[in-house]
């Protein structure tokens, strides 16, 4: 397994109602790297957006999907969710602020 960089282990931003209730909290949701763990996701959001200081990390990793086109059958591929909760006194993450 290669390393994995800082930039690499956020993909994007999840955007659904239930993460948008959670940003009136202070809790942001990403899709991240299915090998990064708590320590490193940590570490990325608080050096991709400044300002930002992580007092809490909650991952979730999701199963793919059985798919099925005609007699094929197959999965879709995993994914992995993390919940990032800021402090009181952090900044607001940017691409969160516009919606």
């Amino acid at each position: 397994m290669a390393r994995i960089m800082y930039y690499d282990v956020i993909q994007k931003p999840v955007v659904t109602e239930k993460s948008m209730r959670l940003m009136a909290e202070g809790k942001y949701t990403f899709l991240v790297h299915p090998e990064a763990n708590k320590q490193m996701i940590k570490e990325a959001v608080e050096k991709m957006f400044e300002g930002a200081i992580v007092s809490r990390v909650n991952t979730m990793n999701i199963p793919g999907k059985k798919k099925r086109r005609g007699m094929t059958v197959g999965r879709t591929a995993k994914s992995k969710k993390a919940i990032v909760q800021l402090t009181e006194d952090s900044e607001q993450i940017e691409i969160f602020a516009g919606l």
